[in-house]
């Protein structure tokens, strides 16, 4: 049996039908993410509600503060025990240390640049043209710092693994289908396959699995073109 690779991202406003999804693909799937569109949209009852279908839970708020007040959150989102969740790196040295202070449940995540952001848009916020080079930067602070991993596209993972080692996570979302790669709202994108072959630990995959006409039938075929 292949290791399970996939979290499946419930992103819709209809809780009936993530209930529905998460039911019929949990066996199948590393992990679900809830994001700001499930949390905003159901909060805690919804969430408890998903876990006790399924406890694989990555809740990815992207924290971002002063160090006390990431803290603080974190330590109450220990409290509902997902198994990974994820904070800017962006938020400097001191939030990351703070933020490692309380990992009990959760493996932490550093987000480094969003994959929408293409190198125009680096350029123009963070001074830097070269999109690989500055997730490889964020990323190396990451490690520094104590966090688990890193949310990065599929076009820095290998540079990612070479700076920080074999056992630092990488999970990535900007994965779509080769039929759905042309027109999409993620500039840095790539295919399952080609991902995990570049050293992804796990991919974040949710409308091309959750939008098409038969999911668990999705999911198992990206499944298994991964254990071929």
């Amino acid at each position: 049996m292949h290791p399970k690779k996939i979290i499946v991202a419930l992103d819709s406003n209809n809780f009936s039908e993530i209930e529905k999804l998460v039911k019929s693909l949990k066996k199948d799937v590393y992990a679900f993410k809830i994001g700001y569109q499930f949390f905003f949209n159901f909060g805690l009852i919804g969430y408890k509600k998903i876990f006790s279908i399924c406890p694989k839970i990555f809740l990815d708020l992207k924290l971002h503060d002063i160090p006390n007040t990431v803290y603080n959150g974190l330590e109450a989102l220990n409290k509902i025990k997902p198994i990974l969740t994820t904070i800017h790196i962006s938020g400097g040295d001191d939030m990351m240390k703070s933020s490692v202070k309380e990992k009990k449940f959760a493996k932490i995540l550093g987000v480094s640049v969003l994959t929408s952001m293409d190198s125009k848009q680096t350029e123009k916020f963070y001074n830097q043209k070269n999109v690989s080079l500055l997730v490889k930067k964020f990323a190396k602070f990451a490690k520094k710092n104590g966090l688990d991993g890193v949310v990065c596209s599929p076009r820095e993972i290998k540079i990612i693994r070479k700076a920080t080692g074999k056992d630092f996570i990488i999970v990535t979302p900007g994965i779509r289908l080769k039929s759905k790669i042309k027109s999409d709202d993620q500039k840095r994108i790539e295919t399952p396959k080609k991902a995990i072959q570049m050293g992804a630990d796990y991919l974040v995959i949710g409308r091309p699995i959750t939008k098409s006409k038969n999911p668990l039938k999705t999911l198992k075929e990206i499944n298994d073109t991964l254990s071929k």
